[in-house]
C-alpha cells in the first residue's frame, strides 16, 4: 500500500470514528432524561441496599442470635420442647424463625428445630425445617442432610433415605461425616437387599476413610456382603 493510500485509509478510519461519536452524542442527547432516571435508580437502589443492611438488617441479626442463646442452651440439654417453644420469658427456635426469618440466626435456627422434632419423633415436621435450613458449611450441610435421612428412614421411606445419606456423604469429603453417613447408607442398602450397592459404599469406607472409627470395623461388613451375596 503507497503512503497515498495509507493516508486515505487513515482519513476513512478517522471518519468513522468521528461519525460513531455524532451518533453517540445524538443518542445521549436525546435519552438524556431516560438515561438520569436510570442511573438515578440505580443509586437509589445501592443507597437503599446499604442502608437496609446497616440499619436493618444488621441490628435485627445481633438482636437474633442474642434471643436464640437460651434456647440453643435447651437443646444442649435435650430439652427439645422448650428449645422449639421457648419458656414463656425466653423465645424459642420457632419464634425465631417466625420473627427473624430473614436472617442468619433464623436459617440456623431451622437446622435446629429440625433435629429437636427428630429427636420427639416428629418426623415430618423435622424434615420440613430441616429442608428449610441452608449451608455451605463443610460439616453442618451434611449433618443436616443426614438428619433427613433419619428422618425418612423412620418414615418407612427407605429409598429416599438411602439417597439422602448418599448425599450426605458426597455433599464433603471429610473424614468426620463422610464414613458415617457412608456406612448408613451401606447398611441400609443391606437391609433393602441390594448387597451390590451396600459393598460398594463398604468399600469406599475401606478404601478412603480407613482410620476412622468406621473403617476399623469396616471388614466384617464387607466379609458379611461376601457370604450373602
Amino acid at each position: 500500500m503507497s503512503k497515498h493510500d495509507e493516508y486515505l485509509k487513515g482519513e476513512e478510519n478517522l471518519q468513522d470514528v468521528e461519525n460513531a461519536l455524532t451518533k453517540t452524542e445524538l443518542f445521549l442527547e436525546k435519552n438524556q432524561k431516560t438515561i438520569s432516571i436510570v442511573v438515578g435508580i440505580a443509586i437509589a437502589v445501592v443507597v437503599i441496599f446499604l442502608a437496609t443492611n446497616k440499619f436493618y438488617l444488621k441490628p435485627q441479626e445481633k438482636e437474633a442470635v442474642e434471643q436464640m442463646f437460651v434456647a440453643e442452651q435447651y437443646f444442649e440439654k435435650d430439652s427439645f420442647n422448650l428449645a422449639l417453644n421457648g419458656d414463656g420469658d425466653n423465645l424459642g427456635f420457632l419464634d425465631i424463625i417466625d420473627e427473624y426469618g430473614i436472617t442468619k440466626a433464623a436459617n440456623t435456627a431451622n437446622y435446629y428445630a429440625g433435629v429437636s422434632y427428630l429427636r420427639l419423633g416428629q418426623f415430618e415436621e423435622a424434615i420440613e425445617y430441616l429442608s428449610n435450613f441452608n449451608s455451605d458449611d463443610l460439616i453442618l450441610a451434611p449433618i443436616a442432610k443426614g438428619a433427613q435421612g433419619d428422618a425418612y428412614l423412620e418414615l418407612g421411606d427407605n429409598e429416599k433415605a438411602l439417597d439422602l445419606y448418599i448425599d450426605a456423604a458426597e455433599m464433603s469429603a471429610n473424614k468426620l461425616t463422610t464414613p458415617i453417613y457412608l456406612l448408613k447408607a451401606g447398611k441400609l442398602a443391606e437391609q433393602m437387599g441390594n448387597f451390590a450397592k451396600a459393598l460398594e459404599l463398604y468399600e469406599s469406607i475401606k478404601n478412603d476413610y480407613p482410620n476412622t472409627n468406621e473403617g476399623y470395623q469396616i471388614d466384617k461388613y464387607i466379609a458379611r456382603i461376601n457370604v450373602v451375596k
